[in-house]
């Protein structure tokens, strides 16, 4: 399935690069047997994406603590290889790779993006860094890979629709009760009411325990947001 898409973004000029994974010749960032190798689709929970033995509508997890999103859809583990990768994308400035890790997430998605229902078109929001970290990154990982989704399905985005209010400490090390505590009151919604009544997917790169997605959702519902989904590219595997 994966090997006729264009998951790597063509390299400028005729000369094929190397594979950012195997370091293969390729014509793209990412060649087509390291998909076939390293994103093959496994079953999920649909509510909270956590991978399962088969596909579910909710995990047990979800029917004891359910998260505030509809569904969440997630392209990736975060292992080995993606793990490295989508860290040279966050961390190395390496905004080159938003194109075929937004293809991967991209084709992840349902055909029927939006719930029963819809009024209009989902309206695609990244989750929003705080003025201090993207000013030191220089760029909203989130947005760019949420713009290039956008783009492809035909859906309006908005980059300013949710913000960050609170500075707060990295998330990396901490445990699930205190990355809770450390994202509390973190996202309100943009003044001016333009999500009201819509309905939103939003967009991220990495998921963890989910307390960014579940505060970060509570937000948008709080600011009338109809129904909000997620779509991750990568969610790190449950611990065994």
């Amino acid at each position: 399935m994966w090997a006729g898409m264009p998951f790597g973004s063509q390299r400028h000029g005729r000369w094929p690069g190397q594979c950012e994974l195997c370091r293969g010749w390729s014509a793209g960032l990412v060649c087509p047997a390291c998909i076939q190798a390293h994103a093959r689709t496994r079953a999920r929970c649909q509510r909270c994406g956590l991978g399962s033995g088969q596909p579910l509508a909710q995990c047990g997890q979800c029917l004891q603590d359910p998260p505030p999103c509809w569904r969440t859809v997630c392209a990736l583990d975060y292992t080995f290889p993606w793990d490295r990768l989508i860290g040279h994308f966050k961390f190395q400035h390496r905004i080159d790779l938003a194109a075929p890790l937004a293809a991967l997430l991209a084709a992840a998605l349902p055909a029927d993006l939006a719930p029963a229902g819809s009024a209009g078109p989902l309206l695609v929001v990244p989750v929003p860094l705080s003025d201090g970290r993207l000013a030191a990154r220089g760029f909203n990982q989130a947005w760019e890979l949420a713009r290039r989704i956008a783009r492809t399905r035909g859906l309006p985005a908005d980059p300013q629709a949710l913000v960050r209010v609170l500075d707060t400490e990295a998330q990396a090390g901490l445990t699930r009760a205190q990355r809770q505590r450390n994202l509390r009151n973190a996202f309100a919604p943009a003044a001016g009411g333009a999500l009201a009544g819509r309905d939103v997917a939003l967009v991220d790169d990495v998921m963890t325990t989910g307390s960014t997605a579940r505060e970060a959702t509570a937000a948008l519902l709080r600011g009338g947001a109809r129904s909000v989904q997620l779509w991750v590219l990568a969610r790190t595997p449950e611990s065994p």
